[in-house]
């Protein structure tokens, strides 16, 4: 049902959202707090579409990139902008892995030569469920088949969005199966905190809780073993500007074309605590990532080419915006000696991901 000339406070309008997809209605969310902040969310995807905050001076500025239609969407290279990806977040090498002696070997080859984020039809091209509890909180769910993209078991996912009134973007993910499977969930935001579309985000000035990162091959598959980010340009276990050091001839920053690897956090797997904090000096608006997952994947938006119109006929290039995806690690299903990310029947996954903005 069309809203007339109903906008959210980012502007953006409720109607150009509103689509059916395989039979299933496409709607635009909002999430207010107190404060004056909004939190707007499609259901395709389960995506987050824009964020607006507080800067220094009280100016809400909006900090994530994102489209201002469905139409748009639909049509964009860029399809991860926002979304949950899964049913495995990040890469499995070759599209296979092995449960209990089964090879399960069909999932989509989408990124080289590997499997990347669920799938040509990954949890971000699918429509969800939407249950919202209140003016602040939104659950979306999605029930994946037993063989979607490969993947075994019937999984069903269920997402909650809750704007929280200091300012907090929390994130709660749980899923259950009815065969072992693997999972790994996350959202894959595009931030900018001096407001996207703006400017690069070279300098803005970043900190993770990582002694450690995951080296990884020319198709951003880890090695296996974790190295030591101290004496390299991978090392923000100390503030460094993201664009400080991102251009040195240092292999793995030439095989990303940037930034694009997966940090051990320090505080451990399960643990619920800060991975990271970030800082932007145009508008001093500070972002804080809590999370029980064991890895942050830092990208650095090396591949937006600046082609698709984002929201307010913004162009998005390359590096004008960064990532830091809370997850388990690339690949997990075939290296053992990583946290594991197989799902059994009986257990319940659970995650949680919190983005913490005030004024640094």
């Amino acid at each position: 049902m069309k809203m007339e000339n109903k906008k959210t406070l980012s502007g953006l309008d409720f109607n150009k959202f509103c689509a059916n997809i395989d039979g299933k209605t496409t709607a635009l969310y909002a999430l207010t707090n107190k404060n004056g902040c909004e939190l707007t969310l499609c259901n395709y995807g389960a995506r987050i579409i824009s964020l607006i905050v507080p800067d220094r001076d009280g100016n809400m500025v909006d900090v994530v990139t994102g489209h201002d239609s469905m139409e748009v969407i639909r049509n964009t290279d860029d399809r991860y902008f926002g979304v949950v990806c899964g049913r495995y977040a990040n890469r499995i090498a070759r599209g296979r892995f092995q449960i209990d002696g089964n090879v399960y070997d069909r999932l989509a080859i989408n990124n080289g030569p590997n499997n990347l984020h669920g799938g040509v039809n990954g949890f971000n091209e699918r429509v969800w469920d939407v249950e919202q509890l209140d003016a602040q909180t939104l659950i979306m769910r999605y029930l994946s088949v037993d063989g979607e993209e490969g993947f075994p078991g019937n999984l069903a996912v269920q997402v909650i969005y809750h704007l929280t009134d200091d300012n907090s973007v929390d994130i709660i993910y749980e899923a259950e199966t009815d065969k072992p499977t693997v999972v790994n969930l996350t959202n894959h935001a595009f931030f900018n905190l001096s407001g996207v579309g703006e400017t690069t985000v070279d300098d803005h000035k970043l900190t993770i809780y990582a002694a450690q990162y995951l080296p990884t091959d020319n198709t951003a598959i880890p090695y296996g073993k974790p190295a030591p980010v101290a004496g390299t340009p991978m090392d923000f276990s100390t503030p460094h500007s993201i664009g400080e050091r991102i251009d040195e001839p240092f292999e793995q920053l030439i095989f990303g074309h940037g930034y694009d690897h997966c940090y051990v956090l320090d505080k451990g797997d399960g643990v619920y605590d800060k991975g990271a904090y970030c800082v932007a000096p145009r508008t001093g608006i500070a972002l804080t990532v809590y999370t029980t997952e064991p890895g942050i994947q830092l990208y650095t938006a090396n591949w937006l080419d600046g082609v698709t119109v984002g929201k307010h006929g913004k162009h998005y290039h390359a590096r004008t915006a960064f990532c830091l995806e809370t997850q388990h690690y690339p690949d997990s299903p075939n290296q053992p000696q990583y946290p594991s990310t197989v799902l059994r029947p009986g257990e319940k996954f659970m995650s949680r991901t919190t983005f913490a903005f005030s004024i640094g």
